[in-house]
């Protein structure tokens, strides 16, 4: 009897925990997204040292924790970094305590290019749309460069065709900008909003609903495969392409840093390396021997 009722203390003591996590998550105004994946992430580490009080667990428990996983499940450097932030921030935000460094292996860090579609494959996976909301949709993702999340989170009134912009609001870090409003997207922007009609966002799934992010996926693979385009295209393969497609057409790159709303020059500085036009001009040594 005694073994059950501290059973139950420690289910509570966890899910209160999980509860207050998940609290100071919206009220530091996480999005969405980070708010699943840290909740999910914590409550895989306390599972694991269930059924320990929460008072008791160390810096070392936390270590030891990762460590097996790093070591039997082979997890990769990004799931061990979003689930060490998931504990700090429970530890630090939550509970108040000083920051903590974790000295932890880590794997090798891989720099993988993005895949980048060319013109003519972005312009043929557009063409094989032959649902208007649908295409309309892909053709913003490309056109303005958004992420799948800002695409969904547009709203009517974010179009602006009078500065020839797209608005978009609480992008990530929670920071709003602007983009390009392509003339041609407008167009089709126009031709899709007479048909639909969508009242709250601009492209809803059921009335007054956003669409979902797993339906633009399905979308988007169903127009590459009719494409017949082999290469591993994702939403954000789209807003790849549509940088490196600007600083292959001369645009300065802090323009597109701008348009893509990096906080870092670094990040967009990727797209120096996928681009291939000014690889062009660069002759081989061996046709110098000519």
């Amino acid at each position: 009897m005694k073994q059950q009722w501290w059973h139950e203390k420690r289910n509570q003591e966890y899910k209160c925990a999980v509860e207050a996590m998940k609290a100071q998550l919206d009220l530091s105004w996480y999005s969405p997204a980070t708010r699943k994946t840290y909740v999910s992430m914590f409550r895989q580490f306390l599972r694991n040292n269930y059924p320990q009080p929460l008072h008791q667990i160390t810096k070392t428990d936390i270590l030891q924790y990762h460590l097996r996983l790093i070591r039997e499940r082979k997890i990769s450097r990004s799931y061990q970094n979003q689930s060490i932030n998931a504990i700090k921030f429970y530890a630090e935000k939550v509970l108040g305590h000083e920051r903590q460094y974790y000295d932890l292996e880590r794997p090798p860090k891989t720099n993988r290019l993005p895949v980048v579609l060319s013109l003519k494959e972005v312009q043929s996976i557009l063409s094989s749309c032959n649902n208007l909301k649908h295409k309309a949709m892909l053709t913003t993702l490309y056109a303005a460069g958004l992420r799948v999340g800002e695409l969904l989170n547009l709203k009517p009134m974010d179009i602006d065709s009078s500065t020839m912009n797209i608005w978009v609001r609480e992008g990530k870090g929670v920071k709003d900008r602007h983009t390009l409003l392509s003339p041609l997207l407008l167009s089709l922007l126009r031709k899709y909003y007479q048909q639909f009609r969508p009242s709250i966002y601009v492209f809803e799934g059921a009335p007054r609903k956003a669409y979902s992010a797993s339906s633009v996926i399905k979308v988007l693979q169903k127009a590459v495969n009719h494409a017949g385009i082999r290469k591993k295209v994702r939403p954000h393969t789209l807003r790849h392409s549509f940088a490196t497609h600007l600083l292959e057409n001369g645009t300065n790159l802090r323009y597109i840093q701008t348009l893509l709303g990096h906080s870092s020059s670094r990040t967009t500085e990727i797209y120096t390396h996928v681009s291939t036009t000014s690889l062009k001009d660069v002759v081989s040594p061996l046709d110098l021997m000519e």
